[in-house]
């Protein structure tokens, strides 16, 4: 099955990155909209006891407001108004201990956590399929298919190398990648692209933090790149027959 081909009303639609990382920052607007405005009104009160329970408040909102609402409704503000829904692998809302362990692995593992998207068969992150999730369009009469692919399903059929010699070969590849940002990266400091004071010492200018973002940012497309050709046994030493 192609998974960019047109889906059966009753096919599985799994969200591609571009439409969750929407959701992401569509939630990170509401969260620095409600840090800016706690902080606006701490700013104008005269009460030291107020300004604390504020901040508390902030706080359990901010851990709690993922959690709650994937657990109730499948879904956060950002998740909603992208037309996207977390589901278990029952088909239903995770419950609300799932929802907080996949918000902690999602918070721990950070963007790390994405680059196995294209290396799974449901565009599945590792905080889902720790939590045995996946991230669905929630109604598809509205959503289009640059949005979605269904479920892959090339990682089957005879020629396939097994999932342990997929699996050692992408870590090889892995491996040399981490040592190619390494030696990258030395050569930015020797070059003084990247100071010295902000690799060692976090003290970075603003073409510092420029440098150092789009070299992770290289890194990880890198990454996720080996990831997916690893898995659908396009790399050198576990190909398909």
């Amino acid at each position: 099955m192609n998974p960019n081909a047109p889906a059966a009303p009753d096919v599985p639609r799994y969200a591609r990155f571009s439409r969750r990382l929407k959701a992401i920052l569509l939630d990170w607007m509401l969260a620095m909209a409600l840090i800016f405005g706690a902080l606006a009104v701490a700013a104008n009160v005269e009460s030291n006891a107020l300004a604390r329970v504020l901040g508390v408040g902030v706080v359990l909102i901010l851990l709690l407001y993922e959690p709650l609402l994937v657990w109730w409704g499948g879904a956060t503000l950002g998740h909603y108004w992208t037309n996207l829904r977390v589901v278990a692998d029952d088909g239903g809302n995770l419950s609300f201990a799932r929802a907080l362990g996949r918000f902690a692995l999602k918070s721990l593992l950070g963007w790390y956590s994405f680059l196995s998207m294209a290396a799974t068969r449901r565009n599945q992150t590792v905080h889902d399929l720790l939590t045995r999730s996946t991230v669905q369009i929630r109604d598809p009469a509205k959503a289009t298919p640059s949005q979605f692919i269904t479920e892959r399903r090339e990682f089957d059929g005879a020629g396939t190398p097994s999932r342990l010699r997929r699996a050692a070969v992408t870590v090889a590849y892995l491996g040399v990648c981490f040592v190619l940002y390494v030696i990258a990266l030395d050569l930015l400091l020797r070059a003084g692209i990247l100071s010295r004071a902000c690799f060692y010492s976090s003290m970075c200018t603003g073409g510092d933090r420029i440098v150092d973002a789009v070299a992770g940012i290289v890194f990880l497309v890198v990454l996720a790149f080996v990831l997916a050709l690893g898995w659908r046994g396009q790399l050198l030493g576990a190909r398909k027959a």
